[in-house]
């Protein structure tokens, strides 16, 4: 049998394409985990356990440092990064996906975590946890409603502002950690403030903030080289530097402590039923941002891996995995866009490798919980830092402003949404932008008058070909847009506008509705009342290229037979050869023409 690894190869000729419920049944298309066992291949072994092994040296640090970035213990990172990855091997469905804390969900979480915790970690966590359930519903219930498309009505400009304002604010929420001191201020904007002012008060521990920006540029400058762990490196280093010259007493550099010993035990969170508004809005968010996160990795590895990719059972595993961590003192996770890439470079070939890093991870639960008392917080900032600063989109909005302005302003008004009022306003912001972007390509569309063009086919925008010829009385009107409710009159006066520009008294207006995809009630009553103006001054109202689906919904409002099923054409050549015939008109199209 032939190796069912993610590197395997097309046949010549054949495209892949994600598996539909026609090719799946019963209960196993709920666990592709399970599937993927039962064509394990023993070669593959091997690859998954030293890629598992490699990929536990990123997990343990950032799991840490993106707990203690969303404002809770370290020790929930690493609960956060282990069931999760169990979870996901079962009902996931990417073979090389790897899940866990992400620095994009950090100032998600922190914004519920901090007003609701009243400073007790055990009730952040229980919040927390709170948020993780909300999101693993969300998901879990899309998916099943094959509702994974939605993450595609954020453009990319939308997406591109949204991530780099959370970058932003990520950055905001890790610099006073990496200055060695704390901040205490609500807001992108006071939390700067709060910065600029404890820096000036001469807050700053040095030492603090050598380790910091020494751990920073090491992470940095090893991103280089990717077959290096760079977040392992530097975080072994700062720890050996503050345990050996103990510096956590001598020089006051704060220090994560000893991790509690043992594995994660079930436990259902419990908060007030008056918490549960601000829950749910950050629940929401979370699971927003990260499917989306997730649908666009997954997305990207399986166009470079050449496998198939199903959107709504990522969304089912990922809202699977958030609830299995939910109820094990886990918090909100999403997929990782640093973690998989150092698994796909170790040499995964299934999920299996997810459980073995869950499993080392576990094994550090039990057997070392003291190996990381002495790493420093300012080198869990610099963690933190290094993956913000990946976060931004700078090459790709240089791009969008060469290519169209409006789309840059749009992304940069995401980018200040969240930036300024935080990161739960400014998704809200943001989807509200795209809703609006979309709304106002169809509420204010591109429409034209058409002529014919000498030695060119078709029929072409007047305004861009003025030599274009019309037909003597023939108005040819193309509609570039669904007509609905909020385009309706526009329609109507538009149509209206190009009669009245008109050279020649006009017999017929001909609307060529090939872009036209959909009519509801408000557009159709809107070409009833145009078709009684037209004919009120004896001018006929037809349309061409009409699509069969928009001819039903006319049949349906009994549009169809009240127009007239003879005005209906199939070409605007047709309804042109018509025109002319029923009135006789000399007019000589160019492909007429004697040579």
């Amino acid at each position: 049998m032939a190796e069912l690894s993610p590197q395997t190869t097309p046949e010549p000729g054949r495209i892949h394409r994600p598996a539909t419920s026609a090719d799946r049944s019963g209960w196993m298309r709920w666990l592709p985990g399970l599937k993927i066992l039962r064509e394990y291949q023993p070669a593959w072994f091997k690859h998954d356990l030293v890629a598992g092994v490699v990929m536990t040296t990123m997990l343990v640090p950032v799991g840490i440092a993106y707990a203690e970035a969303s404002g809770l213990p370290g020790i929930n990172g690493l609960y956060a990064t282990i069931v999760p990855l169990l979870a996901y091997a079962v009902f996931g469905p990417s073979r090389i996906l790897v899940l866990g804390p992400d620095s994009s969900l950090a100032p998600l979480i922190l914004s519920v975590v901090i007003p609701l915790s009243r400073n007790d970690p055990e009730h952040a966590v229980a919040v927390a946890s709170m948020m993780a359930i909300v999101a693993g519903v969300v998901c879990v219930a899309m998916g099943l409603l094959r509702l994974g498309f939605v993450t595609e009505l954020l453009s990319k400009p939308i997406r591109y502002g949204y991530m780099n304002g959370i970058a932003l604010t990520v950055l905001l929420s890790q610099i006073p950690k990496l200055f060695g001191f704390s901040v205490k201020a609500d807001g992108p904007l006071r939390q700067a403030w709060g910065i600029i002012n404890a820096i000036l008060a001469g807050k700053t521990n040095s030492v603090a903030l050598a380790i910091g920006a020494s751990a920073l540029v090491l992470i940095l400058f090893l991103k280089r080289y990717p077959r290096v762990p760079a977040v392992l490196v530097a975080v072994v280093a700062a720890t050996l530097v503050v345990g050996i010259f103990n510096l956590d007493e001598r020089a006051g550099v704060s220090v994560l402590g000893s991790l509690p010993q043992g594995l994660p035990v079930l436990r259902i969170p419990r908060i007030g039923f008056d918490e549960m508004v601000l829950i749910l809005q950050g629940g929401l968010a979370v699971a927003l941002v990260s499917f989306a996160d997730t649908s666009v990795l997954s997305r990207a590895y399986a166009a470079r891996l050449k496998t198939p990719v199903d959107p709504n059972q990522e969304m089912v595993g990922l809202g699977l995995a958030n609830l299995a961590t939910a109820f094990f003192q886990g918090f909100p996770m999403s997929s990782s866009s640093s973690r998989t890439p150092v698994a796909e470079a170790a040499g995964a070939r299934t999920q299996l490798t997810g459980v073995v890093g869950a499993v080392c991870t576990a094994l550090l639960l039990l057997a070392a919980p003291n190996l990381l008392q002495s790493l420093p917080q300012a080198a869990l900032a610099a963690v933190v830092i290094a993956a913000a600063i990946g976060l931004f989109e700078i090459s790709e909005l240089r791009r969008i402003y060469r290519m169209q302005r409006w789309e840059f302003w749009l992304s940069m008004a995401c980018f200040t949404g969240v930036a300024v009022i935080g990161a739960m306003p400014g998704i809200a912001l943001a989807i509200g932008i795209a809703v609006i972007e979309f709304l106002w390509s169809g509420w204010r569309p591109h429409s034209a008058i058409l002529g014919r063009v000498d030695q060119v086919n078709g029929y072409h925008d007047i305004t861009r070909y003025p030599e274009a010829r019309q037909v003597p009385g023939l108005v040819l009107f193309r509609w570039d847009a669904p007509l609905f409710f909020a385009n309706a009159e526009l329609f109507h006066n538009r149509v209206l506008d190009a009669v009245a520009s008109a050279k020649d008294p006009v017999r017929w207006v001909v609307v060529a509705a090939e872009p036209v995809t959909s009519v509801d009630v408000t557009a159709a009553d809107a070409v009833n009342d145009l078709d009684r103006v037209l004919n009120s001054a004896n001018i006929e109202l037809c349309f061409a290229e009409m699509k069969d689906p928009v001819k039903d919904l006319l049949k349906q409002f009994g549009l169809f037979s009240q127009l007239g099923e003879h005005l209906f054409f199939a070409t605007i050549g047709e309804a042109v050869n018509s025109y002319r015939e029923t009135y006789n008109i000399e007019w000589v199209d160019w492909k007429d023409r004697n040579p």
